[in-house]
């Protein structure tokens, strides 16, 4: 197809799909490389438009597009807007059944208007996934944060180094890699460990003119972010580092007038969803969230970002102050800190590298808390609780949270988002032993049969079942239908399993003896070196006086020749300077024209007085005589 025609293509699905009469900037250039079969890597800033730059052109290839992504709500979210627009897609995650899996593998094989075929990298290594994989009529393969995939990126995650591998299945097809944030070394790393056929990077630059970068040095955060809320009018999002602190900063702007409400990954799934729908669309304004907030919400009406704690690297800065102003109005990144954020952040570097043999502690304590045989395990799931794992080995939420992402490094295990999509029943009892129940629990009877007529193959296997389906067909309320299925549970009538709200542990490999986990010492030392140097960039970036605020994040993701903003905090504090140092040479000026005048002090006072207050002109009078001016 001539150039020409497939301008006209892509612009046509663009326009029929999303609606855009044009492309944003580099979207066009990084689609036509797609479809010109080039290996393309995109780095396009938080709200760039990534999205687009893989689904259009998959949709001119026709075929499937693999998506690889490790962000499940956001997978779960496009596959549900691909959806509504009438593009056929799915999703397969860790957690979902061997039975759902299968159906979506199916559609992927046979439906000829099948597009769009989301996978959570740790999928890329099943048996299931791998059987069929080469069958499917793969046209581009996508992936999502391909940071990821670098061991020298500040989120590293083994099972991407699978694509590689399944790039071998399809040699002719070309690699979509895409990502907001990557160095000039990760942006190598990727390449390569994608095994790009060629060098081939898109980058717009970093830069966002109309988002003013502040730091603020403040012992009052609480009451410095109330005088910014009431300063800029409008939508915003305050990141803190807990959730804890989420309800209580939350709690502490409703008291105050300000409409807020909180969200981190503990609140139910459907309460996620109406706190985030509130401030979608204004209901509420200010929105106080962990980081698990922000992935693929795309509000353009963002006024001001503020943060209470300091991130961890400036990669994650960078992504979650550039959700504000994403319409290109004016915007605010407000970052407040005070000596103890500096150390706690310190702290938090020396918990981030425990020693080896606690690591491999805790992946002893893992296998014998989930009853993992020695040589079984791989590609097992279970609920997984942080906090109750730590507490069982008496060991620091925070070591024993790194010691995870440690083991995750050595492809053993990996900790995923809360995953199963529904709530599922298996029954336990059928025949004579119901028939038993019924007489000596009459009133269970009813709403058990219900379940029976309403869902099929309950005695085989686990089904999804609809809580909300259950409470309109019995006429109970949805908390109602919950309390009856933990009682027939707790009654050994059946195992319900509520929709998961929990992180997900997956074992990736089966189990062996943790003295035979291997960690490379030399990668161990290069790892903590280089988690200190981001350390240290984001230590720099908030302790500045001298460097503009965007020169430093665009310097740290190699643009290093950029020109200060002139409206950042350091910024406005050298132009006051600047100010302050030319009306100094005014008055030194003048001073020295009326002192050889042979006037007296008081006369030099009195003619000034009309242009500088008088404590300034003899506190530097007092100077220009230290320092020599007045002659003898």
């Amino acid at each position: 197809m001539e150039t020409t025609d497939r301008t006209i293509l892509i612009h046509d699905i663009l326009k029929q799909y999303w609606g855009y009469p044009a492309f944003r900037p580099l979207q066009e250039d990084i689609i036509l490389s797609v479809l010109d079969g080039r290996d393309t890597l995109a780095l396009l800033p938080t709200g760039g438009g990534k999205s687009v730059c893989f689904q259009v052109p998959a949709l001119a290839l026709g075929g499937v597009c693999i998506v690889v992504t490790p962000l499940v709500s956001l997978m779960k979210d496009q596959v549900a807007h691909l959806k509504a627009n009438g593009i056929k897609a799915a999703a397969i995650y860790s957690g979902m059944n061997r039975e759902d899996i299968l159906a979506v593998m199916s559609n992927a094989l046979y439906d000829e208007e099948f597009r769009f075929l989301y996978v959570s990298p740790e999928r890329l290594r099943t048996e299931t996934f791998l059987t069929n994989l080469p069958k499917i009529p793969v046209r581009m393969i996508a992936v999502d944060e391909a940071h990821c995939i670098s061991q020298w990126g500040y989120d590293f995650r083994p099972p991407y180094l699978q694509i590689a591998e399944i790039r071998k299945f399809f040699p002719q097809v070309p690699v979509l890699a895409l990502t907001a944030t990557a160095t000039p070394e990760v942006v190598r790393d990727i390449q390569w460990r994608l095994d790009f056929k060629e060098e081939n990077v898109f980058q717009k630059s970093f830069k966002r003119d109309n988002l003013t970068y502040y730091v603020v040095k403040e012992p009052d955060k609480n009451g410095r972010m109330l005088r910014i809320m009431q300063r800029y009018p409008g939508t915003g999002v305050v990141y803190v580092r807990n959730r804890r602190k989420t309800q209580e900063v939350a709690q502490f702007l409703k008291e105050n007038g300000v409409s807020a409400d909180y969200y981190h990954a503990g609140v139910e799934a459907r309460e996620r969803d109406r706190k985030q729908e509130a401030w979608m669309t204004g209901k509420t304004r200010v929105i106080v969230a962990t980081n698990a907030f922000g992935m693929g919400i795309d509000k353009p009406d963002v006024r001001f970002v503020i943060h209470l704690d300091i991130p961890d690297t400036l990669e994650a800065y960078f992504q979650e102050a550039g959700r504000g102003g994403r319409d290109l109005k004016p915007s605010v990144a407000i970052l407040l800190y005070d000596e103890y954020d500096i150390r706690q952040l310190r702290r938090n570097f020396t918990l981030s590298f425990p020693p080896i043999e606690r690591v491999r502690e805790v992946y002893d304590h893992l296998c014998q808390h989930y009853d993992i045989p020695m040589g079984e395990g791989r590609n097992l799931t279970f609920p997984f609780s942080l906090s109750q794992n730590a507490k069982e080995l008496k060991m620091d939420v925070g070591q024993y949270y790194n010691a995870l992402k440690l083991l995750e490094k050595t492809g053993s295990i990996v900790v995923s988002e809360h995953l199963r999509e529904t709530s599922q029943i298996h029954f336990k009892m059928d025949g004579d032993a119901l028939m038993r129940y019924y007489e000596n629990q009459p009133q269970n009877e009813e709403f058990t049969k219900l379940i029976l007529r309403s869902y099929a193959g309950v005695f085989t296997q686990f089904v999804n079942i609809q809580e909300e389906v259950l409470a309109s067909r019995s006429g109970m309320t949805v908390a109602q239908v919950v309390e009856m299925l933990k009682m027939l549970h707790a009654d050994k009538v059946l195992t319900y399993e509520p929709q998961s709200e929990i992180p997900l542990l997956i074992f990736l490999e089966n189990r062996i003896e943790s003295q035979y986990l291997y960690f490379d010492p030399q990668d161990y030392d290069d790892r903590k070196i280089r988690a200190e140097k981001r350390l240290e960039a984001v230590i720099q970036y908030v302790t500045t006086d001298h460097t503009c605020r965007s020169r430093l994040l665009l310097s740290y993701f190699g643009e290093t020749k950029s020109e200060p903003c002139g409206s950042c905090d350091v910024c406005l504090s050298r132009r006051k300077r600047m100010r302050k140092e030319d009306k100094e040479e005014q008055m030194r000026a003048d001073i020295k024209t009326l002192y050889d005048q042979n006037l007296s002090l008081r006369d030099i006072l009195d003619r000034l007085a009309a242009q500088y207050a008088e404590e300034e002109t003899v506190e530097l009078m007092r100077r220009m005589v230290e320092d020599g001016e007045f002659g003898s």
